[in-house]
């Protein structure tokens, strides 16, 4: 005896077929609309990072629009009894679901906050500033663009539920739910593997996507005692931005005085060639001083606003309190290099041959000079400039950031562990300027200094030197430490509490967010 199946059931099965599809379509154009999170967020910047990226989005937007459709339609396949109806409120919910989306997707855009209850208060205000200043022309041409993206939506459904028989034929169902469940599972394995080694290119990545909460290794490694607990939660303190975008600089607005008769000239070496006339001038040296540039650009930053190199973008707009303080006395100011490389100061001549300037000064004045060896040589042949007070710091080389060089002073300086950022203060000091370092400077005076130890930054690493030793720090919190004299791997146990102090130090210019 053959038995059919009865019209009730050929009509749920013809619906949850239309409803696979139809969630297909849609997770497809909920990939084109999150695309705006990915084009709006940093570089990974690591092979590994773009391949969790694209793994959690496919699976990570796949999820949620699925789980939408098991939700919201189908429950009602099975127990709405009316086509149309069914496809009627898929269709509403799909062009809402995907509406919030891209509402979403431009609020990352614009604030880096998805729609939560947490920025439920910014979300508002960002949104009232633009809706206030809406027409009713303005407010009728959203109304028509929501109208005519649910138009799609039901186009979309209406050609799938007549094509519903032909596209049944299309055995895709295994391999499509395969490579969203492969990419869904993937992307939190790595995650979890990278929380637990705090492997920033895939951690930065937390907040992309909307409703994103993705496996760490604290909750599931450590079920399994499969993590070091206590050495997780030391290395996750460790962790920092290497990217700050905002600064507040100075800390504070900035009171001394200093001698507008005196000169004061910085020289800072660009090349490894000797500075033949250097013997002649009867310098003090501090013989542990280091440059942790990588290229000339970083250095001239470092030495003119006495911070490190992770200031580098958040400091582009500010202008080196030692130029400000040189216009505050009327002080010439004269700097030799690149014009790009350095904040146009108002009363300064910032040019790359400014050796034909300085005769023209009478009285104080102020000249910085990034230069090679042979430059700096014609400079202090000048008697005006031998006269001053003189600061000369050697030893960069791009290939070899942190090597040791010697910073050459006029005035009485230390010979402590020292690095580029440490120039800006001593140079203000002796100037006659007292004013508190810390104000404007992660770096100290050389003249009186107060640490015994230094911190600083090369391209993603914060470098903390002490004593003997020198610990760089990534900045996903993991280290290494190494001997400042032979540069052999050390095995001296690793200072948390400096490395704390060192690091708040270090973000002391770091603008809340």
């Amino acid at each position: 005896m053959i038995l059919a199946e009865s019209p009730r059931r050929q009509r749920v099965t013809k619906l949850v077929n239309w409803g696979h599809w139809f969630a297909l379509a849609n997770i497809i154009l909920a990939l084109v609309i999150s695309s705006v999170f990915v084009f709006s967020s940093p570089a990974t910047g690591t092979p590994l990072g773009n391949i969790y990226l694209f793994a959690n989005w496919f699976g990570h937007i796949g999820f949620l629009t699925f789980c939408g459709f098991v939700i919201f339609i189908l429950p009602q396949c099975y127990w709405v009894t009316n086509p149309n109806i069914v496809k009627g409120s898929g269709t509403v919910i799909a062009a809402v679901g995907l509406a919030l989306l891209a509402f979403d997707a431009l609020i990352y855009n614009r604030t880096g906050f998805h729609i939560t209850l947490s920025s439920a208060e910014l979300v508002r205000s960002e949104t009232q500033n633009q809706l206030s200043a809406f027409s009713w022309q303005q407010w009728a041409y959203l109304g028509l663009l929501f109208v005519v993206w649910l138009g799609f939506q039901l186009v979309l459904a209406n050609a799938i539920w007549k094509r519903i028989d032909r596209l049944v034929k299309h055995k895709i169902g295994t391999s499509v739910t395969t490579l969203f469940v492969l990419c869904f599972v993937s992307s939190h394995a790595m995650h979890v593997w990278a929380d637990a080694r705090l492997y920033q290119p895939i951690i930065k990545q937390d907040n992309m996507f909307p409703l994103s909460y993705p496996a760490t290794a604290k909750t599931l490694l450590s079920r399994y005692e499969l993590l070091d607990l206590e050495s997780y939660q030391q290395r996750k303190q460790l962790q920092f931005d290497p990217q700050l975008k905002s600064a507040t600089y100075p800390l504070s607005s900035i009171f001394c005085s200093i001698d507008p008769e005196q000169s004061t000239a910085i020289f800072v070496q660009t090349d490894n060639a000797p500075i033949e006339t250097i013997a002649a001038l009867d310098l003090r040296q501090n013989k542990r001083f280091y440059m942790p540039s990588r290229d000339i650009q970083s250095l001239v930053h470092t030495t003119l606003f006495g911070a490190p190199e992770i200031y580098a973008q958040s400091l582009n707009d500010f202008t080196p309190v030692i130029f400000d303080m040189a216009e505050a006395f009327n002080l010439p100011v004269i700097v030799d290099t690149d014009p790009n490389l350095v904040p146009q100061p108002g009363n300064a001549v910032v040019t790359e041959d400014a050796l034909r300037y300085v005769n023209t000064l009478i009285g104080g004045k102020l000249v910085i000079v990034f230069a090679s060896a042979a430059e700096i040589d014609q400079w202090l042949s000048i008697p005006l400039i031998a006269r001053s007070h003189l600061l000369i710091a050697t030893g960069f080389d791009a290939q070899e950031p942190n090597a040791t060089g010697t910073l050459y002073s006029s005035a009485d300086i230390v010979d402590t562990i020292a690095t580029t950022e440490d120039i800006l203060p001593t140079a203000l000091h002796m100037m006659g300027c007292e004013a508190d370092t810390g104000l404007y400077s992660t770096g100290q005076n050389l003249l009186k200094p107060i640490r015994n130890w230094v911190v600083t930054t090369s391209g993603e690493k914060i470098i903390l030197m002490h004593g003997e030793l020198r610990t760089e720090i990534m900045s996903n919190g993991s280290y290494e430490i190494t001997n400042l004299i032979t540069g052999d791997r050390s095995t001296a146990a690793l200072n948390t509490d400096l490395l704390s102090q060192a690091i708040k130090h270090l973000s002391r210019f770091s603008a809340p967010q």
